[in-house]
């Protein structure tokens, strides 16, 4: 063992002895303790005993010497007391306060950064309103650019606007999606954009030239708006709204005026369309030949887009043709004249629809016809009701029928049998018919001529049948006179009536042009009795009023006519 663990051992042991109950608190650890008990370790005995004795002589002597101090320093100690007093309170408040900073110290770093961030903004801003000051003319412009665009659409200055929506589409490209402004200057544009779309093909629906129509169209692909059949639609539709426009402004109080006009505009606007629509879009082969058939199934393609709207046009022409026809025209061979120029014309275009004019115009014509017959044999019927035979004198007498006689002069006249005049039915029924024939002459389609045939024929046998009629109610009245002036009648009827309707049947219709049309002869002609009335059936029910004679057949007797009767113009 060493010796300063020797002395612990020791002090501890003289510890117990001085402190039986343990060493106080406020001696543990003291230097000056273990320093006495060195000292008391070098002690003899004799001083160990007095050591007591000493230390309460020492202890008295410092209690006095502090109450001596105390007494004559109580100033000092009652001033350092309050000192220590207020020193502890301030540090108590110190402390608080101190607390209270710990406590708002986040808050305020909080505050702190957040100012730092204000700080940072508004630097930026301050920035950033600096560098727009500096640039506020360039700024300017990009703000004005709508304005701009709109004015250049107002004054219709499309190559500036297309060229300040491509820049601004650009700018869009690359700032729109960062610079909020930049974004609404690209909506502003974008609905500017549409405004002169809408613009271009509104302008489309007037009338236009074709450099005008080029310039448009050359725009329309500019933009892009449409796909190449779109835009094919677009022009179409446009165009043909235009043409509507123009059809529609014709006034339509005289069938006559409105159909030449519509003739005359549908040809005229129609084929500026058809011309713009080449020029335009020249690679479409599908408008270098249009078929007039119908058409089934169309898709909305470019190869037969064109072909379905012009098919639709020419219907809609000719429906307009049959409907003016039908309400009545004055001069049906003007207007057919007109319609056959038309078509003409649009053969040039590979359009050619006189094909198509010509069963409308044979229906018309044959409708007319008939319905004009329709009202002779209603007129002559009522005045068949009105015709009596008292008292009646036949002033004019008829001479028989003999065509190899006749001179060639008399052949080629049409004047009607004087004894017409005698039988006012008659004469009124005769005119009736020329007045129809005469007007179909002007417009006599050879289509025709075995329609106009057979209304006759049936128009002849029911004036038969009426003269029956007639003979049966008033026979048994007959006087003698009376009935021979009858006989009289019927037989103008039978020998000069039915064979002068047939001279002008074949006066319309020459059988000559007739035969060089239907490529067969004259004989086969009479033979299929085409223009040709048939007299046995005409005269069935009064064969046996008529006085016994031999019929000279009308196909033989109008033979030698038919050579020198006048050609009718072919419609």
């Amino acid at each position: 063992m060493s010796f300063p663990d020797k002395m612990d051992l020791e002090n501890e042991r003289v510890l117990k002895l001085i402190f039986p109950h343990g060493v106080p608190s406020n001696l543990r650890g003291n230097p000056e303790l273990d320093y006495y008990l060195a000292k008391l370790g070098t002690c003899k005995v004799d001083q160990l005993k007095k050591e007591q004795t000493r230390l309460g002589d020492e202890t008295k002597r410092i209690l006095d010497q502090t109450q001596e101090l105390a007494i004559s320093n109580y100033k000092t100690f009652i001033t350092t007391a309050e000192n220590s007093r207020s020193i502890f309170n301030e540090f108590q408040k110190a402390e608080d306060q101190v607390d209270t900073l710990i406590n708002k110290l986040p808050t305020l770093s909080e505050k702190c950064e957040q100012f730092l961030k204000d700080s940072a903004e508004l630097t930026e801003q301050r920035r950033l309103n600096s560098t727009t000051l500096h640039k506020n003319a360039q700024l300017l412009e990009i703000l004005e650019l709508p304005q701009l665009m709109e004015r250049c659409i107002r004054e219709d200055r499309y190559e500036e606007a297309l060229e300040l929506a491509s820049y601004v589409q650009r700018l869009g490209q690359h700032q729109g999606h960062l610079i909020p402004v930049v974004h609404s200057i690209v909506r502003s544009v974008e609905a500017l954009w549409h405004t002169m779309l809408v613009q271009l093909v509104a302008q489309l629906r007037m009338d236009l030239q074709l450099p005008k129509c080029l310039q448009i169209v050359g725009y329309l692909r500019r933009m892009q708006a449409f796909s190449d059949n779109e835009l094919k639609l677009k022009f179409l539709q446009a165009r043909d709204a235009w043409l509507t426009t123009c059809l529609e402004a014709v006034p339509q109080t005289d069938a006559q005026q409105h159909l030449t006009k519509t003739i005359e505009i549908t040809r005229i606007n129609l084929f500026n369309i058809i011309t713009q629509y080449r020029a335009i879009f020249p690679d479409d082969e599908s408008a270098k030949s249009v078929s007039l058939k119908p058409l089934q199934g169309v898709s909305c393609n470019g190869d037969r887009l064109f072909q379905a709207w012009l098919h639709n046009k020419i219907n809609g022409f000719l429906s307009t043709l049959e409907t003016d026809l039908e309400r009545g025209v004055n001069s049906i061979e003007t207007v057919l004249g007109q319609c056959m120029y038309f078509g003409l014309s649009f053969s040039r275009v590979g359009a050619d629809f006189r094909g198509l004019i010509a069963p409308i115009f044979v229906r018309i014509v044959c409708n007319k016809f008939e319905s004009t017959i329709a009202q002779l044999n209603a007129n002559f019927e009522q005045e068949l009701e009105k015709f009596t035979l008292i008292n009646k004198v036949t002033l004019h007498s008829r001479k028989p029928l003999d065509t190899t006689a006749m001179p060639s002069s008399e052949q080629k006249t049409y004047a009607p049998p004087e004894t017409l005049l005698d039988f006012y039915p008659l004469a009124a029924l005769c005119n009736g018919y020329l007045n129809a024939l005469n007007e179909l002459r002007l417009c006599a389609p050879f289509a025709v001529a075995t329609d106009v045939t057979n209304c006759l024929q049936q128009s002849l046998q029911f004036v038969a049948q009426r003269v029956l009629a007639f003979y049966r109610q008033e026979q048994q009245a007959f006087t003698g006179n009376e009935r021979e002036t009858f006989v009289k009648l019927c037989s103008c009827f039978a020998y000069d009536l039915v064979p002068y309707v047939q001279r002008c049947i074949h006066g319309v219709f020459p059988p000559q042009s007739i035969t060089v049309n239907l490529g067969i002869s004259l004989l086969q002609l009479e033979q299929q009795q085409l223009t040709f009335l048939q007299q046995h059936q005409i005269l069935e029910p009064l064969k046996h009023l008529l006085p016994t004679k031999v019929l000279i057949p009308l196909t033989s007797a109008l033979s030698a006519e038919a050579t020198s009767a006048p050609i009718a113009t072919e419609g």
